[in-house]
């Protein structure tokens, strides 16, 4: 069993990121936005983590910190006057929004080169299309893969959880790398059959240690999007003591895919203000 090691992995996309913004950007580095309405503690803890690893980049980054009573006309003001704000390079809209916030919406108002979660309806559809610029959790998957030279053509990749920020947008991913790819939800039939047969198996769905050795086949790549919180610690969705020792590749949690994710978030930022240069 091998450690997919993501924290060590993130670093040195960074180090890339920071690279490209001192060679591209003499004057005036890029911007990232990250809009936040209060009331989620978790939301707070990502968005520190994501303006700390705009610092180590090089980036700049600005907080539009919103109250929890922030109305749907009010959100999208935020947005449009991000939008038409030419300093501003990339705009991230911090998930989840309060219940009476429709997110969709609020995100498809943010302008496809600057939508750095590559979440509106334009990119995605693009993504789908064959784009490789995509959602920052799945792209870091597959870059994770692809950096310990694990073969995806032709194998069993089985993700679980169908969101559009990850289950859907790595199965896409997948795809056009020639992975025969099996979407599985809640849903789904007869799940430990089917994660049986996996080569690949990228778990994401919030229920932590939801996956036990007797879902994963012998030698298989199992890949853990999960962040749990449980009594103070952080847990996957994948009960990784029990599983481990079943796995060809293992990803940590933390340490695994969470790094790799604000990573990915950096080079989306750099991709986009390389679009507005």
């Amino acid at each position: 069993m091998e450690i997919l090691d993501g924290k060590s992995f993130s670093n040195e996309i960074k180090a890339e990121v920071k690279a490209k913004v001192e060679k591209y950007f003499k004057e005036g580095s890029p911007l990232l936005a990250c809009i936040i309405v209060e009331g989620d503690k978790a939301s707070e803890t990502y968005v520190a983590s994501k303006q700390k690893a705009c610092e180590v980049c090089g980036l700049k980054s600005m907080v539009c910190r919103l109250p929890h009573d922030t109305s749907q006309e009010e959100l999208e003001e935020v947005i449009k006057n991000l939008n038409s704000d030419e300093k501003v390079d990339a705009i991230l809209l911090q998930l989840p929004l309060p219940k009476h916030l429709d997110s969709s919406q609020a995100i498809n108002k943010i302008s496809p080169d600057k939508d750095v979660d590559c979440l509106t309806n334009e990119n995605l559809g693009a993504m789908f299309a064959g784009s490789s610029f995509a959602p920052c959790t799945a792209s870091g998957i597959i870059k994770l893969l692809e950096r310990y030279n694990i073969n995806l053509e032709g194998k069993n990749a089985v993700v679980i959880g169908r969101s559009l920020l990850v289950g859907k947008s790595v199965a896409t991913l997948l795809e056009h790398k020639n992975a025969t790819v099996t979407l599985c939800h809640s849903k789904t039939k007869n799940l430990k059959e089917i994660t049986n047969s996996a080569d690949i198996l990228i778990v994401a769905i919030g229920k932590p240690l939801f996956i036990t050795a007797d879902y994963v086949k012998e030698g298989a790549v199992v890949i853990d999007v999960g962040i749990n919180r449980i009594d103070g610690k952080i847990k996957g969705d994948v009960d990784y003591e029990n599983v481990k020792n079943k796995c060809a590749y293992i990803t940590p949690v933390p340490g695994g895919v969470g790094p790799l994710t604000v990573a990915c978030l950096m080079e989306n930022t750099l991709h986009l203000s390389l679009i507005h240069i």
